[in-house]
């Protein structure tokens, strides 16, 4: 079974060479390096990881591109890209050219974020995406999922993954999941599939996270296996690398097999076509 994590950050640290924008504050003080994360990924049984780039250095792949390049059989990444920007359009147009790029990463969790998507001012990106086939990742709350609704019914061919199934950070259990159906409503939209990410980070459940099981169970029964895709967004987890692979690899015996084969890794990988 190959074991593919869905998210994680790597990043350089602020400097005047390489100066970050002012947004917020990064997950851990220390950056985490390639290096770094293939130790952990050796000591958590880890195959192969997607590198996402993180908001706080800003629309920038550089630290990203050089891991998947170093380490072609570890790494690829879904990059960032800013919609406003006058290159935009013509970089998009190579973007998969890019090796170990596989596609785009949106963040629209914090209000300042938002209206890229609820003013429609992206429009033409997924336009490009799915005219292009280039799969796209993005975090969007819950109480605006109706975008995202509509542009996957205006898009059929557009491959769209929810971030975290959709979880607003700083929230917990029964608040983090108030309005989880609206979450598995969009399982009727076959570009749509979920990340089943960072999910240690919304219960004050310890592991292994046992108040979390029916909501992962219910993603699993809307989308089914081939589209949830398990990852952990490592630099904010508040358990170990192997435990966020135990959680789903050997305490969910309402998995079988061929589920967790799907869920683990498989499943994303073809969807974002990185052929295992």
């Amino acid at each position: 079974m190959p074991i593919v994590d869905s998210q994680v950050h790597i990043w350089a640290a602020d400097s005047p060479e390489r100066p970050w924008p002012a947004r917020h504050e990064p997950h851990r003080p220390e950056p985490i390096t390639a290096d770094d994360l293939l130790r952990e990924m050796a000591a958590a049984g880890v195959d192969r990881v997607v590198l996402v780039p993180p908001s706080w250095e800003g629309e920038r792949n550089d630290v990203v591109l050089a891991a998947a390049r170093a380490h072609p059989e570890r790494f690829a990444v879904m990059g960032r890209l800013d919609p406003e920007a006058p290159q935009s359009r013509a970089a998009l147009r190579e973007w998969r050219a890019q090796p170990g790029m596989l596609g785009l990463r949106f963040t629209f969790h914090r209000p300042s974020l938002q209206p890229l998507l609820t003013e429609g001012r992206a429009d033409w990106v997924w336009a490009e995406a799915e005219r292009l086939g280039i799969p796209v990742m993005l975090t969007c709350p819950h109480a605006i999922l109706h975008h995202l609704e509509r542009i996957a019914e205006r898009h059929p061919g557009l491959r769209l993954t929810l971030d975290h199934l959709g979880l607003l950070p700083g929230t917990k259990d029964e608040e983090a999941f108030r309005d989880f159906d609206k979450l598995l409503a969009l399982a009727r939209l076959p570009g749509v599939a979920v990340k089943a990410s960072a999910l240690p980070c919304y219960t004050s459940d310890a592991y292994p996270y046992r108040r979390l099981h029916p909501y992962i169970e219910r993603a699993v029964a809307a989308f089914g296996p081939e589209r949830v895709f398990w990852g952990t967004d490592l630099s904010r987890l508040p358990c170990s690398y192997r435990q966020a692979v135990a959680m789903f690899a050997e305490e969910m015996p309402w998995l079988g097999a061929r589920e967790k084969d799907e869920i683990m890794g498989r499943a994303l990988c073809r969807w974002l076509g990185w052929l295992c």
